[in-house]
């Protein structure tokens, strides 16, 4: 039996159950839950704090878990990424206080406050700086002003939080994360693990693409396929209607309504967008 960890609780936790029951696997409907028994894929799940979970796996107590990229390098744990899930994308940055220009070679011999101590140390290391890094678990941004630290090292979405506690960023990012599928380091991927892959693999290209469908006049085809090419080639069909196709092609969502103007432009009509649930390339 495969068994896989998911985060528990945290911003991760919730869409990661979701992707999974996209991709066919049993949840949990208790928050109280530790442990799920999908016996229709034969998995086990466990739910674990998602700091935890890259230790367990890389222990090789489980087979594989969902966790975020910044907590497996913080972790140093054996365990590596297998494919990145879409979700949770975050950035990791340096903040000091505004009163100054900060650069990174302004860190050497600073304290640098931070939850990923791990990943701070070694990307210091990397870049040659020596400073004394500090580990909190929570409100990092307050460490500055109440003289703990000179620098913290955190994740950043808009920075609105930083700049209340009269932070602002500087450098270039040291990481950006989002959530990943983990197993241990050095072992091979059991088959029951290759289905997880392929079927997490597909709602990920799911979610990225829709079907577009349309008619064309004949005369304008080429051009038309040209605008939608699909992954490998679009599906075409003549209508009854003569001088006329039908077309399909999987574009990428975010390219949606450029795509139909472009199309309209050229003469298409009857253009629909269908989402994909699922999908096996």
């Amino acid at each position: 039996m495969l068994r896989i960890a998911i985060p528990n609780k945290g911003s991760l936790s919730e869409s990661a159950t979701q992707i999974l029951k996209e991709a066919g696997y049993r949840q949990r409907s208790d928050m109280r839950d530790l442990v799920l028994l999908d016996p229709e894929n034969d998995v086990e799940f466990y739910y674990l704090r998602p700091r935890d979970i890259a230790l367990y796996v890389g222990s090789g107590e489980l087979e594989a878990g969902i966790t975020g990229r910044d907590l497996l390098i913080d972790s140093e744990a054996a365990a590596d990424e297998i494919i990145n899930l879409d979700f949770g994308q975050s950035t990791f940055r340096f903040a000091a206080s505004q009163d100054r220009d900060w650069q990174v070679k302004d860190i050497a011999g600073k304290r640098v406050a931070t939850a990923y101590p791990g990943l701070v140390s070694n990307y210091l290391t990397k870049i040659g700086i020596s400073a004394t890094v500090v580990r909190l678990d929570g409100a990092v941004e307050s460490s500055v002003r109440l003289g703990v630290a000179d620098v913290i090292a955190d994740v950043v979405s808009t920075g609105g939080t930083l700049r209340q506690a009269g932070l602002k960023v500087f450098g270039d990012p040291l990481l950006t994360s989002e959530a990943v599928l983990i197993h241990r380091t050095g072992n091979t991927i059991p088959a029951q693990l290759e289905i997880l892959v392929r079927r997490l693999q597909g709602v990920v290209t799911a979610r990225q693409y829709v079907l577009l469908d349309y008619d064309v006049p004949s005369a304008n085809l080429a051009s038309a396929c040209a605008i939608t090419p699909g992954l490998e080639s679009p599906t075409i069909s003549p209508l009854q209607k003569e001088g006329w196709m039908a077309v399909r092609a999987m574009v990428l969502r975010k390219d949606t309504n450029r795509l139909m103007d472009e199309l309209w432009a050229l003469g298409a009509r009857g253009i629909l967008v269908t989402d994909i649930h699922a999908c096996r390339l």
